[in-house]
């Protein structure tokens, strides 16, 4: 007999029915909603803004921040509009659309930091003049990042909800995800387990490799290196980058490659948030503080900024001046 979703809706019970607690985690949630999105899409102006930052480095950084954005704003908003109500329903066509952009924009940005692993090979190796006429790669990567985050999600999804959930459609989660989603189907998910477990393991090991084998000729080639400034460079241009992708896949590789197992436990989602929700707002922190050109244009950007609100304020004052002269006579 064909399994079909036999519930309309689900019912997210989130962290607590505290409402003390739900006020806080409310406005908690929505300074790093907030921080999340003036970072990533400030950085993002930054890139196009300023001319100095058009290279395949920033372009990925700021796809990334795209990507960061748009994650955050598949689950945050909800999950605000959740704690600050007793109804905490959700359509199975809204949860169907959540756990599919939810999927596929956590895997493309997995591709993204494997793509941005070898955008450093090829920078740290390679001429100036091939990097010059071989930027043009960074744009088939972006594109088959976004088209493997759009086909893993879709098996993901389709698999999902051609389950059964007639026992229960409450899941124990603020958002709607996979594994909480299997546990409280009533048909046989083994297949899903299966699926989830060799899938995500898979790109794991691909985009892991990528970034391991990159990196170790990186490494190689910086050790080679005369000048003890270029391997410094090269060490804070990296370093920034390794610590996102340790991030990421630490989580990823906990969350969904693993065996059969209770997949509804709080900690469970404590784990899925941070990867959700805090690290979308880490990385724009951990790619552009740690930057010196970024933050170089930034400084421009500000002392702009500041030369403008200053002049503006000195128009203003010659114009009071005028008036108050006129007035004189």
């Amino acid at each position: 007999m064909k399994n079909v979703t036999e519930v309309t809706s689900f019912l997210l019970k989130g962290f607590t029915d505290n409402l003390e607690l739900q006020i806080i985690l409310f406005f908690l949630f929505l300074a790093i909603y907030l921080f999340t999105l003036i970072g990533n899409l400030g950085l993002i102006v930054l890139v196009i803004g300023d001319c100095r930052l058009h290279s395949p480095m920033y372009y990925f950084l700021s796809v990334l921040s795209s990507v960061d954005a748009c994650y955050s704003s598949v689950v945050t908003p909800k999950m605000l509009v959740d704690l600050m109500s007793k109804n905490k329903a959700i359509s199975s066509l809204e949860c169907a659309a959540q756990v599919f952009l939810a999927v596929t924009f956590g895997t493309t940005e997995c591709f993204l930091l494997a793509a941005m692993a070898c955008d450093r090979y090829v920078a740290v190796y390679t001429s100036s003049v091939f990097r010059q006429h071989g930027t043009q790669s960074h744009v088939p990567l972006t594109t088959a990042s976004c088209v493997g985050g759009v086909l893993h999600a879709s098996v993901h999804t389709v698999a999902t909800f051609s389950l059964s959930f007639c026992a229960s459609n409450e899941i124990r989660h603020v958002f709607c995800d996979i594994p909480p989603l299997l546990a409280i189907s009533c048909s046989d998910t083994h297949t899903n387990q299966l699926l989830l477990f060799y899938f995500a393991g898979s790109i794991e090991i691909v985009t892991v490799l990528t970034v391991l084998i990159s990196y170790g000729f990186i490494l190689l080639a910086n050790l080679r290196m005369p000048s003890a400034v270029g391997r410094r460079k090269v060490f804070s241009t990296c370093g920034s980058h390794l610590t996102g992708v340790s991030i990421c896949h630490g989580i990823v590789l906990f969350m969904y490659v693993r065996p059969s197992s209770n997949y509804a436990t709080d900690h469970d989602m404590i784990v899925s948030i941070i990867y959700s929700i805090v690290i979308p707002m880490l990385n724009p922190i951990i790619y552009s503080l740690r930057n010196k050109d970024v933050k170089e244009a930034m400084k421009r950007v500000l002392k702009k900024i500041s030369k403008n609100v200053g002049e503006n304020t000195s128009h203003k004052q010659d114009k009071i001046d005028t008036v108050m002269h006129l007035l004189n006579l």
